[in-house]
């Protein structure tokens, strides 16, 4: 049994909103809501998941927060605040009181400013979340993860977590760079790391599960089995994968792993982050 799927979207397809789905990924432009995932997880015996902004506004925070008032298997949301306004800690003050949301995320991967986390007044925005209990998801593209060295090292207390690997050159089979990369960041205890979003980053069409195995590896390998943590990506990575195509990745690499390590990698690590 997989207890939680740490990283999972919905939506309400808006062509201008979500134009971010390339033709290479048309299959995705529909509607994904919980109707959807719940009989997916079912049937791939997943007990809960974690539900993360795809749009930057609040608007998108209430309307993840309102599906998880009407469907339990929703476990925590990550949502979405302008880190960068003045008045930000009025609006984490006023999040603090929703139980089920449990961190932010910023789309850093799509900002052209590529160190934008380390700018100050992104930085007096993640200065605040630990007060209120807030987690911090990464999204970032393999050129950004330079930067997350500074960026975590300055909050020591602050929970982070890398979403997608930092999405490696995996189609191209680009590995060296990346995984320096990522063995500093691991350094720093306080950085968790999903493993997701992976068949996106390979070749859509003909993928194969070899592809994917020295990243896992060298994740492993640099965060340990403490500080990693299954995510499905769906419906994002229905444009590659179905949902039990994308767990058989993970469940033939982790069946190395001893039955603990399993437990931690698929629930018990993301229930720890995210205060589930």
């Amino acid at each position: 049994m997989i207890t939680i799927d740490s990283h999972q979207h919905f939506w309400k397809y808006d062509p201008v909103k979500h134009d971010w789905i390339g033709d290479d990924m048309a299959v995705i432009r529909r509607d994904f809501l919980p109707e959807h995932l719940e009989p997916v997880l079912q049937e791939n015996d997943v007990q809960g998941c974690v539900a993360v902004q795809a749009d930057q506004t609040t608007e998108e925070t209430d309307f993840l927060t309102g599906l998880s008032k009407k469907h339990d298997f929703i476990k925590g949301v990550v949502g979405w605040v302008d880190l960068q306004s003045p008045a930000v800690e009025e609006v984490l003050e006023a999040y603090s009181t929703e139980p089920v949301l449990k961190g932010f995320r910023h789309i850093l991967q799509g900002e052209k400013q590529r160190d934008l986390c380390l700018q100050p007044s992104f930085l007096k925005g993640i200065s605040l979340l630990e007060k209120y209990n807030f987690s911090y998801d990464i999204l970032i593209l393999q050129d950004q993860l330079r930067y997350i060295p500074e960026l975590v090292s300055r909050f020591p207390n602050q929970r982070f977590v890398i979403d997608h690997l930092a999405k490696p050159g995996i189609k191209a089979g680009e590995i060296s760079e990346w995984k320096k990369d990522m063995e500093r960041v691991a350094q720093y205890e306080n950085v968790h790391c999903k493993i997701s979003g992976m068949v996106t980053e390979a070749d859509l069409q003909n993928w194969k599960i070899e592809d994917f195995i020295s990243y896992l590896d060298a994740v492993i390998n640099a965060f340990s089995t403490k500080r990693v943590m299954y995510g499905s990506d769906w419906p994002v990575c229905l444009a590659a994968a179905n949902y039990s195509e994308v767990l058989h990745i993970v469940k033939s690499w982790a069946g190395s792993l001893t039955i603990h390590e399993q437990e931690l990698f698929f629930g018990k690590n993301a229930i720890a982050f995210y205060h589930l």
